[in-house]
């Protein structure tokens, strides 16, 4: 008896409790979209660091362009003269030329964070005072730079940041890419901030002003830390500033079509998600609800606990809303406790061709303007429009 309560009672609770966060995921998910907030009308730079042609690159730059703001620039930046983002700068400045656009290419690095060290070398083309950083992969609405904005002109506020959808571009593995954004990640943030939580901001989106950027120090608080949208908002947050997540949703590409490139793509997040909040990270299995009701029924067999486990499939499908993607979840849900559990154990990611350590370092010293690795980037050219 004593041996069958062991494992009935834990199973019980794994199949409730998984369940329980799978109704909580699709209630938030699936209710009505929160009204359009303010609109500004507050001059703002935008800030683009680019690096090689990704693809739709310029369908998503173009829906920058494409802004109804009545002042706006939109700053770009690369490393390498022979950048091939430079001739899709090039083609958005013919085809929107009454578009305010500045391209910044310099090849100075400044620390351990390319992108970070990118934003530090375009930062000094941005003219207005409101800043918006957003991923070269997202695409936004006519609308976006007067709402995700709107926020800070309030007192208080340090970081307007946005969720965002996947969008997937190839096949099967694409689209299992875009359930990761979808169907766990975006659902845990919906949680988390319906639960009083601000710690977050994501590089689809960050909104600030230049005040608040130059008091923790610039985009050099961050040249040495793998989480630079995070640690943006997290050093503001510790300057007693809000963080607001904005109603504003955008779209962002998933373009690993093959298990490989997701697998290490989804490490990367994985491993970066439990580098920043290890408690929080350790006990996230239970959002994994396939596996986890699977578990929990194996665990305790009755007929109340397969009632219950019932309940948690029916919302998982409903989550997933599509029946195509219903049918992908328990895949989808079992390669993420794989890699949530293989995350636990590793160090390092492989990003853009750099293998990186997850743990963040400020100011480590590695490949710094005056460490010797970086003595032979010296030049600066910035191009703007005449």
């Amino acid at each position: 008896m004593a041996a069958g309560l062991a494992s009935t009672l834990p199973g019980a609770a794994l199949v409730c409790v998984a369940a329980g966060y799978a109704l909580a995921a699709a209630w938030l998910s699936r209710r009505k979209p929160a009204p359009r907030g303010a609109m500004s009308a507050t001059p703002v730079s935008v800030l683009k660091p680019l690096c090689g042609a990704e693809p739709r690159l310029y369908a998503n730059l173009a829906t920058f362009c494409r802004q109804r703001h009545p002042c706006f620039q939109l700053v770009f930046g690369v490393r390498a003269a022979d950048d091939p983002a430079i001739a899709v700068v090039q083609r958005l400045r013919r085809d929107f030329p009454a578009c305010d656009i500045a391209l910044v290419i310099d090849p100075r690095v400044h620390g351990s964070n390319l992108k970070a060290s990118n934003l530090i070398n375009l930062s000094g083309a941005a003219r207005h005072d409101a800043l918006v950083i957003a991923d070269s992969d997202v695409a936004v609405a006519p609308d976006y730079l007067a709402r995700v904005t709107a926020p800070l002109v309030q007192a208080g506020v340090g970081v307007v940041t946005c969720l965002y959808r996947g969008h997937a571009i190839g096949g099967f593995w694409s689209r299992l890419g875009a359930q990761f954004i979808d169907d766990w990640f975006v659902p845990a943030v919906r949680i988390a901030h319906a639960g009083g939580s601000r710690r977050f901001a994501f590089g689809a989106t960050i909104a600030l002003r230049r005040d608040a950027l130059a008091a923790i120090g610039g985009f050099e608080a961050v040249r040495d830390r793998l989480a630079d949208d995070f640690w943006l908002g997290e050093l503001t947050r510790r300057l007693g500033l809000r963080t607001v997540l904005s109603e504003v949703v955008v779209t962002t590409d998933i373009t690993e079509d093959g298990f490989t490139l997701l697998w290490r793509h989804e490490l990367r997040w994985m491993r970066t998600i439990a580098s920043l909040n290890p408690a929080g990270y350790a006990f996230s299995f239970v959002t994994f609800t396939w596996p986890m009701l699977a578990l929990g029924m194996w665990l305790a067999p009755l007929p109340l606990v397969t009632a219950a486990a019932a309940v948690g499939v029916m919302a998982r499908s409903v989550l997933a809303g599509s029946a195509a993607a219903a049918l992908r979840a328990p895949l989808r849900d079992g390669l993420l406790l794989a890699c949530w559990a293989l995350a636990l154990a590793g160090k390092r990611v492989w990003w853009r061709e750099q293998v990186l350590p997850v743990g963040d370092r400020q100011h480590s010293g590695a490949a710094t303007e005056s460490s010797p690795n970086s003595a032979r980037f010296t030049g600066i050219h910035t191009e703007r429009p005449l």
